[in-house]
């Protein structure tokens, strides 16, 4: 599959555009007192709906609805699917069965990380590719000599993550039949109004959680279907700043904000391989040739990597966010990607990208610079920092089947 020459050259022309509405638009709105909204990949997304602080309590405490309609979706299709994807994907895709997700990621030919996401097996022969950037003449050239069909679903297919301890008895309570026996990266199809939607237990937050994702022509009644059953299981609605704090602490990486993809890096020192951002465990070296196998494989035979991805736990509770990490207070030896008080884990703590041999030999010693404001003066605190475990925040019920009932 090709792109003609003017299909590609409207694929990467960036022209000056009002941002779209997703399906769910008119519902977030309906609730927002913030007003507080940002760019999602051309869409107008809640940063906030009503409070921050109180939307993240909501994930973690009742459950948290937050639209993930502008999540970058392709369906992929045809007799070499699965060949096609093994050959693009780090993990074995072989080894993924139908009604099933894979997290995995995928490189350039140099073994830098394109992106990550998710891939669900819908059939033998029928895949949804869900990621955070837009990948189609990729795809498509990459999809040459290969019997497949791609096809973005990014602006048919709504979709809305359920997320938090009571969202299995949202569900439940709405008539989703049979969600109970759902497990974890597991999906199964469900019955709305006519139409056959799809529902995964995945989810961005590292707590108990759900994916939907349904035509858009029934978008609305599906959210109210959750809407009006959650109400006696404290849901709301939620922006992007709240679910950050969940996946900070779930210990999740996201594109363009821990690591910079290939596609956008404007320098090649910014560009990663997979062993560098925390993600070696997918690279299956045993399944057929992928994009990058020889140099992701190079990089650990001659122990050239540069980089690695770490946790940080970090004195005192001011979020460090963006700051720059250094060792005996001298040397530098990274930067903090992301970063917050967990006010589950009662911890300050970060993602950070280190330079090696720091956060992989030397293990000591580490100290985060950071200002903050106070009395209208930015004040500089050089805290004390160690390498901790990710995830910062486990929580049993992320895998419990059935999930508890409230």
């Amino acid at each position: 599959m090709n792109l003609d020459p003017a299909q590609r050259r409207a694929s990467q022309i960036h022209i000056a555009t009002p941002r779209l509405e997703t399906p769910f638009h008119s519902r977030i709105a309906a609730l927002s007192t913030t007003n507080d909204w940002y760019s999602w990949a051309g869409y107008k997304a809640p940063h906030s709906v009503f409070d921050d602080e109180l939307e993240y309590f909501a994930i973690r405490s009742t459950c948290a609805l937050f639209d993930i309609s502008p999540m970058v979706k392709y369906r992929i299709r045809g007799v070499d699917s699965e060949r096609f994807l093994n050959r693009l994907a780090l993990r074995d895709v072989r080894k993924l069965k139908s009604g099933r997700v894979q997290y995995t990621a995928w490189c350039d030919d140099h073994g830098h990380v394109l992106d990550d996401g998710t891939l669900f097996r819908l059939a033998e022969a029928d895949f949804r590719l869900c990621c955070q950037e837009r990948h189609l003449p990729w795809l498509a050239d990459s999809a040459d000599g290969f019997n497949v069909t791609i096809e973005e679903e990014t602006e048919t297919l709504a979709a809305v993550a359920l997320q938090g301890p009571t969202s299995f008895s949202v569900l439940d309570a709405a008539g989703f039949a049979g969600i109970e026996t759902l497990k974890p990266f597991q999906i199964s199809t469900f019955q709305h109004v006519g139409h056959e939607i799809l529902i995964s237990r995945t989810g961005f937050t590292g707590d108990l959680g759900y994916e939907l994702f349904a035509p858009t022509e029934i978008a609305l009644s599906l959210w109210d279907r959750i809407w009006d059953a959650g109400q006696l299981f404290g849901l709301q609605a939620i922006g992007y700043g709240a679910l950050n704090r969940a996946r900070i602490e779930a210990g999740f990486i996201v594109a363009n904000t821990d690591f910079t993809t290939a596609e956008t890096a404007l320098r090649p020192d910014r560009e990663r391989l997979p062993d560098e951002i925390g993600l070696d465990w997918l690279v299956d070296p045993d399944k057929p040739y992928f994009n990058g196998r020889d140099a992701i494989l190079k990089a650990r035979r001659t122990k050239s990597l540069k980089y690695i991805l770490v946790g940080l736990e970090i004195e005192g509770n001011v979020p460090a966010e963006h700051a720059l990490v250094y060792h005996q207070k001298s040397r530098e030896a990274g930067i903090v990607t992301a970063g917050i008080w967990s006010p589950t884990a009662k911890r300050n703590i970060a993602i950070a990208t280190l330079a090696r041999p720091y956060g992989e030999q030397i293990l000591g010693d580490l100290w985060v610079e950071i200002y903050a404001l106070r009395e209208l003066q930015y004040q500089k605190l050089m805290k004390r920092a160690k390498i901790v475990p990710r995830p910062f925040v486990k929580l049993p019920r992320r895998t419990a089947t059935p999930p508890g009932r409230f």
